[in-house]
């Protein structure tokens, strides 16, 4: 049993543009989850049958599933809230399947296939074992390629890698076929929901007291389709027409230094992320 077990969800291939770029993105993510300070881990990746997976470390495994491809995923569909919909009931039954065979670890961690999470973390859950789980209010945004990244304080309503959480919290079902759709939805493929779940069933989520985890913006594979940190934050009409929020901004940006990718990036493979 590991004390934290990371669950990465990967799309279906029909539904990635770009598979060998999904690919290596998801390599650098498991890059980093496999650069965790205490070893009282393990990891699931769970794709498709037949999906072309990068070679993995030893403290992770592949759940294999034959859910079809989502037809909506496409978020310039018309109707965004169906398409959030079909999102929240692809990602929930893959997270799922991840948790039920893992379902004697402690605490749950899902993690997108192209986000990064700090070192820390498990030492962190190590050293607070009883507490209901954590969301990472406080995170970093970061442009594919860039050397700079920003310092986001909402982070937890903003990216799905945000939440470390108990697995009795879950009340997982015996087994995906007996799961309510509902609960998949809500509980597993909603990082924003769960939260709210949890905290009225009062069982809240403490905000982690450091910055865990780097969302990856602005990249054609992007399913949320997020813009670059420069339109978003400073070459746009909004922005310069407010120079106080603006400069705001600036003092949220520092340059990504050595310390940061050793810790977000395993430092043995921070030289091959994308610069």
């Amino acid at each position: 049993m590991s004390l934290v077990t990371f669950i990465i969800p990967v799309r279906h291939q029909d539904n990635a543009k770009d598979w060998p770029a999904l690919k290596e993105r998801l390599s650098q993510t498991v890059a980093s989850i496999a650069g965790q300070s205490n070893p009282d881990w393990s990891a699931v990746i769970v794709a498709n049958e037949g999906a072309d997976l990068p070679d993995l470390p030893p403290q992770f495994s592949v759940e294999r599933v034959t859910f079809p491809p989502n037809q909506l995923h496409d978020l310039d569909s018309a109707d965004r809230e169906k398409v959030y919909d079909a999102f929240r009931l692809d990602k929930g039954r893959r997270v799922l399947s991840g948790m039920l065979s893992a379902r004697d670890s402690r605490f749950f961690m899902i993690v997108d296939d192209d986000d990064f999470v700090s070192a820390n973390i498990v030492s962190y859950v190590a050293q607070h074992p009883d507490t209901n789980g954590w969301k990472i209010d406080k995170g970093y945004l970061w442009n594919e390629g860039g050397r700079l990244i920003m310092h986001y304080d909402d982070f937890a309503n903003y990216c799905g890698t945000s939440l470390i959480v108990q697995s009795r919290l879950y009340d997982l079902p015996a087994t995906l076929e007996v799961a309510d759709i509902d609960y998949v939805k809500s509980m597993l493929g909603s990082h924003v929901r769960i939260a709210n779940i949890l905290a009225e069933r009062g069982t809240p989520l403490e905000a982690l007291p450091f910055r865990g985890a780097i969302y990856r913006v602005g990249h054609s594979g992007a399913h949320s389709k997020s813009a670059s940190l420069l339109s978003t934050y400073f070459f746009n009409a909004r922005a310069l027409r407010r120079p106080r929020q603006l400069l705001r901004n600036l003092t949220r940006v520092r340059p990504l230094d050595r310390g940061l990718r050793n810790e977000f990036f395993g430092a043995a493979s921070a030289n091959n992320v994308k610069w």
